[in-house]
């Protein structure tokens, strides 16, 4: 038995639900399209989100990190969302992320979110800088104050660009506790060990532990009993085929397919970032610009090369879609 602070959870042993989680699958983010001059250029985006949807995408997540949503204004959060989910128009399901340090606004972000058709919503902790945190008690209230605005699931994005500490015991009591915490998006060292325990300790609670970080974990992960994965956007073809052959208990294809594709999954977690799935539209001819927003650096011409010479040694579907 475990406390932390004034609430206890008792510590059980993961058991298969007799309910298949609502999603599962592979959900990329969906990078923010701009021009060149650095507004947004939602035909190019509508075209990005067709490309990943054709790729094999079982679902998209819009206004992450990997999407420059720091970048952008809250009309241009909402013009994107707005955007994107009637394009979408059910195709697929699609993640908002409402992230905001405001329990009020981040609470009205996703009614909002929900209200345009979201499937679900991804939120951090709140942050703000380097230092700027809170305790696990307002921290459980936030999230509580989200779940109670809205009917759809809340997945907490547990990554360390927060800078704040999430242990598997707390993220599991957020699971019991509050409503709709009920996916949870781990991008942080040992995420493998990380999942494992929050299944162990969340039991049903828990339904969908996903892996996040580009995949660059994604094997360990899936051992561990993730049933989701959050990616990049430039080559659902080549990891959707992963997590279905582990799916269907075809271990030793789903490794094959994981070393196949694991020198593009590195350039993109370890040189190429954010503007790596943009990259490989470009050159396809999904987009127009591939330019990131102000202030933010355009991706080093060589990084860029290895990037899609590594894509067309793979035939990713991404270089020949649009053309």
């Amino acid at each position: 038995m475990t406390q932390v602070d004034d609430h206890t959870i008792v510590d059980a042993p993961h058991t298969d639900s007799a309910e298949e989680p609502r999603f599962r699958g592979l959900y990329p983010v969906v990078p923010t399209t701009f021009t060149a001059t650095g507004e947004l250029d939602l035909d190019s985006q509508r075209r990005c989100v067709d490309f990943m949807i054709d790729a094999g995408s079982n679902g998209l997540c819009v206004l992450a990190n990997f999407s420059e949503q720091f970048l952008l204004s809250d009309e241009e959060r909402e013009s994107l969302a707005h955007t994107v989910l009637e394009h979408v128009a059910g195709r697929v399901p699609v993640i908002v992320t409402t992230t905001h340090f405001s329990s009020k606004l981040c609470a009205a972000r996703s009614r909002r979110a929900q209200d345009m058709g979201a499937a679900m919503v991804m939120v951090m902790p709140p942050y703000h800088g380097a230092t700027v945190r809170v305790p696990e008690d307002m921290i459980l209230g936030f999230y509580a104050a989200i779940s109670d605005s809205i009917d759809v699931p809340i997945m907490v994005q547990d990554a360390p660009v927060s800078g704040t500490v999430l242990s598997a015991t707390f993220l599991a009591l957020m699971a019991r506790e509050v409503e709709h915490v009920s996916y949870f998006k781990i991008e942080c060292p040992r995420t493998a060990d990380k999942l494992r325990e929050l299944i162990r300790l969340g039991g049903a609670s828990v339904e969908g532990p996903w892996d996040g970080e580009e995949a660059i974990t994604l094997i360990p992960d899936l051992d561990a009993g993730a049933t989701g994965s959050m990616t990049g956007g430039g080559f659902p073809d080549g990891l959707r085929p992963i997590l279905d052959d582990y799916r269907q208990g075809r271990r030793d294809l789903a490794v094959a397919g994981y070393e196949r594709w694991l020198p593009q999954i590195n350039l993109e977690n370890r040189q190429c970032g954010l503007l790596a799935s943009k990259a490989l539209m470009k050159e396809g001819g999904v987009i127009e610009c591939e330019a990131p927003r102000h202030p933010l650096p355009p991706l080093h011409p060589a990084s860029r090369a290895i990037l899609i010479e590594t894509a067309r040694r793979l035939d990713a579907m991404v270089l020949r879609w649009g053309r």
